[in-house]
């Protein structure tokens, strides 16, 4: 069994995702602001989120080259996202983010790991 990701593709495309999610979480619009806030995440660690979405894409993107760094990373981002999940929960913050937002990356997240490594 290779722990390369089998088709790289979506392992790229939920990478090019995180990148992005970070590039405007630089200076968030107001839904992610809303999602942040609703959470009680506090504002000076704002930041830490950027670096780990930035960290994470890199790592999906250098694994599909580097045997088995993607599919760690993809674990890790499910990770995340169902930390966010129960960091939304806990707050009771169930709005549109937390259905489209935070379920969707969590839901677009498990979809690539199971594709590209169980399929």
């Amino acid at each position: 069994m290779t722990y390369l990701p089998e088709p790289w593709w979506p392992t790229a495309l939920l990478a090019v995702i995180l990148i992005g999610d970070a590039v405007i979480s630089i200076k968030p619009p107001k839904f992610i602001r809303d999602c942040l806030d609703g959470v009680q995440f506090p504002r000076d660690w704002w930041w830490t989120l950027v670096v780990v979405k930035l960290l994470a894409g890199a790592g999906l993107l250098a694994g599909i080259t580097i045997e088995g760094m993607a599919l760690t990373t993809n674990i890790g981002v499910i990770a995340y996202f169902l930390t966010a999940a129960y960091a939304h929960i806990k707050a009771r913050f169930l709005r549109q983010e937390f259905w489209l937002n935070c379920l969707g990356m969590l839901a677009l997240s498990v979809a690539v790991l199971v594709w590209s490594y169980i399929l």
